[in-house]
């Protein structure tokens, strides 16, 4: 279908109709339809947009078969939202044939085949930029906190051992990232969109087989851009074999689109503008700014003053009782880390559900945070309100798993390096703890010093 759009031939009727159906299944799939998606549209601050705001007017899909749960995600499609949308097409597409034959109306082919490229162009160059720049400034992957320091390699989830992976080699993420934003930037362009879909096929080949391998949670989008990468660069596969693989003379594509009026060019030129202003400039400036302040993935209220650190347990009092340390109580503590932020996190023996859920969310709240936790089994995370006055800690298990786990703690400092925790948690048990920071050297941190020092590690 492609050779003849470009020189302009008759259609054949099965090329029309397979055309009628392509048209109708990625408009669907690409122009937002949903009143949700309009009603978050019209509620965001414009002046002011937060990252959060552009990521997710950037990853829009069609979806019929799960409502919106929460103001930081909109969610994404599954291959059954696909097959509806592909039903869709196949009922649009028979209804256009007949109002053709019925009425006489003979459609514009080349037009709306140009329209459609266009409208998939932006669709798909608004995907890869707005992950490209979350990895330009390594936000997607965030250095490993202490508390990852402080689990079993094996109590990771393949999807967090990669993602971690990636966190602590933050070039090749901004590598990445700029990769993509370049692929972005050249699918703005008619003569380099080809370029810029080839550039997709293999970076997002990539990213689905790795959602694949590594238990992602975003296998679909990916295959969701890849598809689109794919139409458009069929666009242009024929005449690039021909000049690079077949030496055969190769004309070019020499559909110009026609603007009847000068306000239709102005409008071009006004939505394109508008467009590279907002999802590349505002949007770059917003991840920028994020990345300066910290991640979005770990909390951004600051955790108790001086007490970051990796705490030995060295007494456990539970309801009036002294536990011994042990391996195996599901109940005494092993040991406790305090981040940098408001996050406390402990280690038991106790079995632990894990969140495996590794789709990206930028969220608004702290407590919502939950990468940190995402993909683990070693440790317990709760998020911590401090009342420096009363001197008390109010812990929430952060794990949607564990919403009821709750602590009411005091907290004492004995010295620089020890904190006696006691109080209640949220079935009345009592507990009295005596914390002692250890002074703990971790090899990657240690193998990193090595570096910048020019040493080696032997």
């Amino acid at each position: 279908m492609a050779v003849s759009l470009t020189n302009g031939s008759t259609w054949k009727a099965y090329e029309k109709q397979v055309f009628r159906f392509v048209f109708i299944y990625f408009v669907l799939q690409a122009v937002p339809l949903d009143w949700k998606f309009y009603s978050h549209l019209f509620s965001i601050n414009w002046l002011n947009p937060t990252l959060a705001d552009l990521f997710n007017v950037s990853r829009y899909t069609p979806q019929f078969f799960h409502q919106l749960t929460s103001a930081d995600f909109w969610g994404l499609s599954t291959l059954a939202d696909w097959l509806v949308v592909a039903v869709l097409a196949g009922i649009g597409s028979i209804i256009w044939y007949f109002f053709e034959q019925q009425r006489g109306v003979r459609s514009n082919y080349l037009d709306l085949y140009y329209l459609l490229r266009v409208i998939l162009r932006y669709r798909l160059a608004l995907g890869v930029i707005a992950y490209g720049l979350i990895k330009f400034f390594p936000l997607q992957s965030p250095y490993p906190s202490l508390s990852n320091f402080n689990i079993d390699y094996g109590d990771f989830s393949a999807w967090k051992i990669f993602s971690l992976s990636l966190g602590v080699a933050p070039t090749f993420e901004t590598f990445l990232g700029g990769l993509e934003i370049f692929a972005g930037l050249l699918l703005l362009y008619r003569g380099t969109a080809a370029i810029g879909a080839f550039i997709v096929l293999i970076f997002h080949g990539n990213v689905f087989l790795s959602n694949l391998a590594y238990e992602g949670g975003e296998a679909i989008y990916s295959l969701y851009l890849l598809h689109i990468a794919a139409f458009l660069f069929l666009h242009d596969a024929k005449r690039i074999v021909n000049l690079f693989s077949l030496n055969k003379p190769t004309h070019p594509d020499l559909y110009k689109p026609a603007y009847i009026h000068a306000w239709q060019y102005a409008l071009k030129i006004g939505l394109k503008s508008a467009f590279i202003l907002v999802f590349i400039f505002v949007f770059g400036y917003k991840a920028y700014a994020t990345y300066k302040a910290g991640s979005y993935h770990y909390p951004a209220a600051p955790g108790l003053s001086g007490a970051q650190g990796l705490y030995d347990v060295s007494e456990f009092g539970w309801n009036g009782q002294r536990l011994p340390y042990s391996k195996n109580d599901t109940v005494r503590w092993q040991d406790v880390v305090f981040e940098e932020w408001a996050t406390l996190s402990i280690k038991t023996a106790a079995k632990i559900e894990p969140w495996l859920d590794g789709i990206e969310i930028i969220h608004h709240n702290d407590k919502d945070r939950i990468y940190e936790l995402s993909g683990t089994v070693g440790r317990h995370y709760y998020h911590y309100r401090v009342d420096s006055v009363a001197n008390t800690l109010s812990l929430e298990n952060k794990n949607p798993n564990y919403l009821n786990d709750k602590f009411q703690l005091r907290y004492e400092r004995l010295d620089q390096h020890t904190i006696r925790l006691s109080g209640l948690n949220s079935r009345g048990d009592s507990l009295d703890v005596l914390l002692r920071r250890l002074d703990k050297k971790y090899l990657y941190e240690e193998a990193q010093k090595g570096t910048r020092r020019g040493g080696f590690l032997l």
